[in-house]
């Protein structure tokens, strides 16, 4: 009975720990991205293989945002390609004193946004200067990089915005405007550089 109130109590401890050190990273009020994203599209893109995956990069995109969420995912035909999606924000999204009024949370490969009214700032400001994005490592480096990502986290990332398709017919299309809505709104990108900038 004390083994297990050991084993118990050693658990609680852990679990503890990963919320702590998973707790979301808070800034003062103010923009702290004032950026927007860098995007050019390829005329003649060169399509590679990951996998039974073939990616065919639509756009050169380099990005420094804040994280506003991350979900990781273990399920699905995209999971092992994409193991996590991070909601980034950059401009009047990467203000604390913006994001303190909105409820944010992804699920299912979406993004979402919830607040009060009045609300801090418009949807059209949310839209322009928001996306889940779809983050596929070219390494395990790049990889082990996004695990230790959180909330709150400020980074900067380049890489690719990429299409995929599959033998088999499945296929997963990016988007390349920061202005869409809806399905196929989400970015796809195919990581090769990532910094995690000093947190506060």
């Amino acid at each position: 009975m004390k083994n297990m109130f050991y084993l118990l109590l050693a658990v609680l401890v852990i679990l503890a720990v990963r919320n702590w050190e998973g707790r979301a990273i808070e800034h003062d009020a103010g923009i702290l991205v004032p950026e927007t994203p860098v995007q050019r599209n390829l005329a003649a893109p060169s399509p590679f293989d990951i996998g039974p995956f073939v990616i065919s990069p639509r756009a050169d995109f380099r990005i420094r945002a804040r994280v506003l969420s991350r979900e990781n995912y273990y399920l699905g035909d995209e999971a092992d390609l994409s193991p996590v999606d991070l909601a980034l924000g950059w401009g009047v999204m990467s203000d604390q004193a913006v994001l303190d009024r909105i409820d944010i949370s992804q699920g299912g490969r979406w993004y979402y946004t919830r607040y009060e009214h009045p609300a801090p700032i418009s949807d059209r400001q949310i839209i322009n200067h928001s996306g889940n994005m779809h983050m596929i490592p070219a390494n395990d480096w790049v990889r082990d990089k996004l695990d230790d990502i959180r909330s709150g986290d400020v980074i900067q990332a380049r890489g690719f915005l990429v299409d995929v398709d599959r033998a088999d017919g499945f296929y997963w299309r990016t988007s390349t405007s920061r202005s869409d809505t809806g399905g196929g709104s989400c970015e796809i990108f195919y990581v090769e550089q990532i910094h995690l900038e000093p947190r506060p």
